[in-house]
């Protein structure tokens, strides 16, 4: 019991002892000299200690010491000469970001200062080496955490940016992991009412929508990756509740979403298996057929 009661307060010096580190760190990011490892440090703390995103924000010079290390990475875009070392370290800077942007301390903040838009000449890279492949999946990682808050005022300022044509492209030629989060991103706009009526309020948008995920639906037929084919479905799910885009769907929405293509990859899913028979029912609902029950062409 006593040696329990001793042992106690040990914890308590150990977080004082992270937390005087943490400053430190905090501090040495505002030095060229130190900001590499400072960066390297904070970036493998910052699920333990919750209210760094705070710290940052606050503390002086710190956000521009991190929009220096993103700035600095330019001129390796294009040409696209980007080094594995060069990813590392400024992806250690974006985790940092997505920290801020993640807390609901600093994300309105976040938003006004409109640092997203930093990142974003990272998404426009297409090289398909690591060091670029890291980089656009951990950018896409800082508006992915903006967006799972699910607060209007993330999406009224992405609808402001050209994010979702960043997306789309990001959908159709980047890497698995990569489409996955672009993917997310798009559907979490999708659920906003604010998106909806955005992506649906002309026939390019929409369209251009649609024809991106039949693309991605013929690549998933190839190979299945299932937590995709989940936002993929979502996407189309939340599109034919327009009703401009649910008459687009009908006559785009892909076969293999309608026959058997997908039954043993979603086999144990019931919640994309309800989405795509969702997806099915809205299409036929309203829909005018002939005497015989087939489906007639929009007049």
């Amino acid at each position: 019991m006593h040696s329990l009661a001793t042992a106690a307060p040990v914890p308590t010096a150990l977080a004082q002892v992270d937390r005087e580190k943490i400053y430190q760190w905090i501090n040495e990011l505002s030095s060229p000299e130190t900001r590499e490892n400072a960066l390297l440090e904070l970036s493998k703390k910052r699920e333990s200690v919750p209210d760094l995103a705070p710290m940052l924000w606050h503390s002086f010079g710190t956000i521009a010491a991190l929009l220096q290390e993103i700035v600095n990475i330019y001129p390796s875009i294009n040409p696209p000469t980007l080094t594995a070392h060069q990813s590392n370290r400024v992806c250690n800077a974006l985790a940092l970001l997505q920290c801020v942007a993640s807390h609901p301390e600093t994300r309105s903040a976040f938003l006004a200062a409109h640092i997203p838009l930093f990142l974003y000449p990272f998404l426009h890279t297409v090289s398909k080496t690591r060091p670029f492949e890291y980089l656009r999946l951990t950018s896409l990682g800082v508006i992915g955490a903006l967006v799972k808050t699910d607060e209007q005022e993330v999406i009224n300022f992405l609808l402001t940016t050209e994010i979702i044509p960043l997306c789309l492209r990001i959908m159709e030629s980047g890497s698995e992991l990569s489409k996955t989060v672009a993917t997310f991103i798009l559907q979490k706009i999708l659920l906003d009412d604010t998106g909806l009526a955005y992506i649906c309020q002309t026939y390019e948008r929409s369209s251009h929508v649609a024809m991106i995920l039949g693309k991605m639906v013929l690549q998933l037929s190839k190979a299945l990756p299932a937590r995709l084919l989940k936002h993929v479905v979502r996407c189309y799910l939340r599109l034919s509740d327009n009703p401009r885009a649910r008459e687009a769907l009908r006559q785009c929405l892909p076969d293999q979403l309608k026959d058997t293509t997908f039954a043993q990859v979603l086999k144990d899913d019931t919640t994309t298996k309800r989405w795509l028979a969702q997806l099915v029912k809205n299409l036929q609902e309203g829909q005018v057929t002939d005497p015989r029950g087939i489906p007639l062409p929009p007049q």
